[in-house]
């Protein structure tokens, strides 16, 4: 404890980071905190600009990437309950920047298309989340950048990742 928690004062942010970054949890202290202080920017950005939440923006990404994609297969890419993506398809397609094709042999399942109006809203939104991530991973040198990439590729495609045996 330093002087100032003694006389009863908080820490200041960079010690109070320090401090659950060096703790027992520093591992998910640290993906969380990089990962909800980028979505609280993110977020703010795309929901301002474009009334909608950013799972709305990804899953819009998702399927310009992958034309005929499922909506439960957009978890896949960005694990997130069923019913948030669900929700977020219903709003894109309300817009009318995705439209479903009913899979055949099965007409509940439904095959998702980017319209023209979803790419041009894409084309909008990419230059700034690009230029967010550049500003995001400035700190980090080319090589810092591409190890990062490795080690997250490497925990998605651990078994344990979605699931957990201790949390059931």
């Amino acid at each position: 404890m330093d002087d100032r928690q003694a006389a009863g004062e908080c820490p200041d942010a960079g010690q109070m980071l320090d401090r659950i970054m060096d703790s027992d949890l520093r591992y998910l202290m640290a993906v969380s905190h990089v990962v909800l202080a980028n979505n609280q920017i993110t977020d703010r950005f795309i929901e301002r600009r474009h009334a909608m939440p950013v799972q709305a923006w990804s899953s819009l990404y998702a399927i310009a990437c992958f034309p005929g994609l499922r909506a439960r297969d957009i978890q896949v890419l960005f694990p997130r309950p069923q019913n948030t993506i669900s929700r977020a398809v219903a709003l894109l397609v309300g817009r009318g920047h995705v439209r479903e094709e009913a899979l055949p042999g099965d007409a509940r399942a439904k095959r998702l298309f980017p319209t023209p109006s979803g790419l041009a809203l894409l084309e909008e939104i990419l230059p700034a989340v690009t230029a967010r991530q550049e500003e995001m991973f400035a700190p980090l040198s080319g090589a810092e950048r591409e190890t990062f990439l490795a080690l997250c590729r490497k925990l998605a495609a651990g078994p344990m990742l979605g699931r957990s045996r201790v949390m059931g």
